[in-house]
């Protein structure tokens, strides 16, 4: 296809992904109520009973029921719309790679599902119970809907794209971009870009909370170079994999240029 005939395609794969996810998002408000009692109560557990979280912009509620819909729209839809993805990028490939159309939608809906499980269960809950214990005589700990649904659904977007991990490399892998060993022989770029992502995630720039968003992702990585040893061709070659090293090395520099922005942004605000 020509340039303008793979915008088109492009053009079709978004609607069709825009309109699964709408959908999700009007099935999902029907039951926005029980959502937003899962959602919200891993902090529920850490208040005195009885108490509720607060919020003081009339709005603040409706947007709050929107952006769960959202969320519940954007998971119901995940398997079509990495269908979609597939399906966008499936004409590039050989004939032999299309086969991996089903693992691909599979492995990115099981990434998807635990990444918001770990981050539900584990990650989140750990993260307020240190907020609150800086609860004190002279300080209270009152979270607010807003402030703790935009901590929640940063953690969780944070989570979903680290558990995409293993499914990516288990892609390039197959289409023989990169071999386990040079995953390994990598690692210690994986671990400054994996360090630069997290301190762009986390609510604040303690090297403790760095190190709560680091470690998942680390985990993954080495459960991702596993994955590639398991299912690289026998005959894939290290020269093939070298090449693509001068991308990891700009990988890591636009994270590292990220990074310096948001924080230039945090002082202009700051000062602002």
């Amino acid at each position: 296809m020509g340039f303008l005939e793979h915008l088109d395609e492009l053009r079709t794969r978004i609607i069709r992904s825009g309109i699964a996810i709408v959908a999700g998002m009007i099935l999902a408000y029907s039951f926005v109520g029980p959502i937003a009692a899962f959602i919200l109560q891993p902090t529920l557990s850490v208040l005195p009973p009885g108490e509720r979280l607060v919020y003081t912009r009339p709005g603040e509620g409706f947007a709050f029921d929107l952006n769960i819909a959202l969320i519940g729209g954007c998971i119901l839809a995940a398997p079509f719309v990495m269908y979609q993805v597939w399906r966008f990028i499936a004409p590039a490939l050989y004939a032999k790679e299309k086969r991996f159309a089903i693992p691909f939608v599979v492995l990115t809906t099981a990434g998807s599902i635990g990444g918001f499980l770990f981050n539900h269960y584990m990650l989140f809950p750990a993260m307020i119970a240190f907020f609150k214990a800086f609860d004190s005589p002279i300080m209270k700990f009152m979270p607010g809907v807003e402030g703790t649904f935009e901590l929640y659904t940063r953690m969780l977007m944070g989570m979903v794209v680290a558990f995409q991990m293993p499914t990516l490399v288990f892609s390039l892998t197959k289409m023989r971009l990169v071999t386990a060993r040079f995953l390994w022989r990598h690692i210690k770029y994986a671990v400054l870009a994996i360090f630069v992502v997290a301190a762009g995630l986390t609510p604040s720039p303690d090297p403790w909370n760095q190190t709560v968003f680091a470690a998942p992702m680390l985990l993954l990585y080495l459960l991702s170079i596993g994955v590639a040893w398991m299912v690289q061709p026998k005959s894939s070659s290290e020269p093939t994999a070298e090449r693509h090293s001068s991308a990891l090395g700009l990988l890591v520099a636009t994270a590292a240029a990220f990074e310096r922005a948001r924080r230039r942004d945090k002082r202009v605000a700051s000062c602002s």
